[in-house]
């Protein structure tokens, strides 16, 4: 008997009815799947170890399914049906992928190495484009299409693990679109990325804007999950400039749902500050940076600026970099410059504009 029993999406370019995709299910969605088309529980269990922990290319790959069993996945069912658009290979090892669903919609997703670093880190992208429109930012260049479900958030996991072999371990949900605003579905991806693919929530950070009434929701998901604040200014109207969030969103509001989020979980926040030459990295930026998080639990880490096409911005010099770092460490006891990832492919923070590139 053909696995039909799940609801098959259709080809949003060609119109043909598509394959079950099973990656993004949890164990007991597997398992519901299989007793459903009259095949015995415990293949879900060998179906979850080959999409999870050691993931698999194809059906033909499992190896531990009976032939028949593979032939029956091969007919009507597949791992997934996202599909890498383009891939680029960065000089550093980061590679960038686009990323096209079946509806035809792309998005861009990001695997850093790091030298003398075990880890593999994943930056995942949660929006098509995104409503935010900070003016540095490639993606907000773009106008917003749709949110991603869980299920298409978890696959860009999914493709970097086979595409690569390597298993995933640090997550980042920082590449496109703002995840507070597709709460519901960030929120589900990120418990099958911890139930399924066991990934630690002290591994996974969650990057925002400043969504407040969802910071304060996702101060109760798990006291372990880390939180991440696109900051980029000290004060009301320069971030007004930069980051037309802060007309909904103002600073005191954002400041005081990260206390609430630092008093419930026990746990640091990490400010994301994007150095743009002479508009937010001066002396006297740093020294409102201190007081406006003086009595916030945080650590920093300083972005120098990456060049986005059609923004007149600049990337400061390494001693305005090493002067801001200095005024800002004497209000924390833990400030970082980002090392440079990627930015030779455009997949460096704040390059991400989900586009198929001209490649040389």
């Amino acid at each position: 008997m053909a696995l039909t029993a799940y609801p098959r999406e259709m080809d949003g370019i060609s119109g043909s009815l598509l394959k079950t995709a099973l990656s993004g299910m949890t164990l007991a969605e597997l398992e519901e799947f299989i007793v459903n088309n009259n095949e015995p529980k415990f293949r879900a269990r060998q179906l979850h170890y080959w999409l999870y922990r050691r993931p698999a290319v194809n059906f033909d790959d499992m190896s531990n399914l009976s032939k028949d069993f593979r032939a029956k996945l091969n007919e009507t069912a597949v791992i997934t049906n996202t599909k890498i658009r383009q891939k680029l290979l960065g000089k550093d090892g980061t590679i960038k992928y686009l990323l096209e669903y079946p509806d035809g919609n792309v998005v861009e997703t990001v695997l850093m190495r790091y030298e003398k670093r075990p880890n593999l880190t994943a930056c995942l992208s949660t929006q098509i484009g995104c409503k935010i429109g900070c003016v540095f930012c490639a993606t907000g260049k773009n106008k917003f299409i749709r949110d991603l479900t869980a299920r298409e958030i978890v696959d860009q996991i999914i493709i970097i693990q086979k595409d690569t072999g390597q298993t995933i371990t640090n997550l980042v949900f920082m590449g496109q679109g703002e995840p507070l605003l597709n709460y519901d579905e960030t929120v589900k991806a990120i418990k099958i990325i911890n139930t399924e693919l066991e990934i630690g929530m002290r591994r996974i950070t969650v990057s925002t804007c400043g969504i407040v009434p969802n910071i304060y929701r996702l101060s109760g998901v798990n006291r372990q999950l880390n939180l991440a604040l696109s900051l980029h200014a000290p004060e009301h109207e320069l971030r007004k400039r930069l980051m037309p969030i802060e007309n909904k969103y103002p600073l005191d509001e954002v400041i005081k749902a990260l206390k609430e989020f630092v008093k419930k979980t026990k746990r640091r926040v990490t400010i994301e500050y994007i150095l743009i030459d002479g508009i937010n990295d001066g002396i006297e930026h740093a020294k409102k940076l201190n007081g406006l998080l003086k009595d916030l639990k945080y650590n920093i880490n300083l972005i120098p600026y990456n060049p986005v096409e059609g923004c007149e911005f600049k990337k400061p010099s390494g001693e305005r970099v090493s002067k801001f770092k200095e005024i800002v460490e004497m209000g924390t006891k833990k400030v970082t410059v980002r090392l440079e990832r990627g930015t030779d492919i455009s997949a460096g923070c704040g390059q991400l504009a989900g586009t198929l590139e001209n490649v040389k």
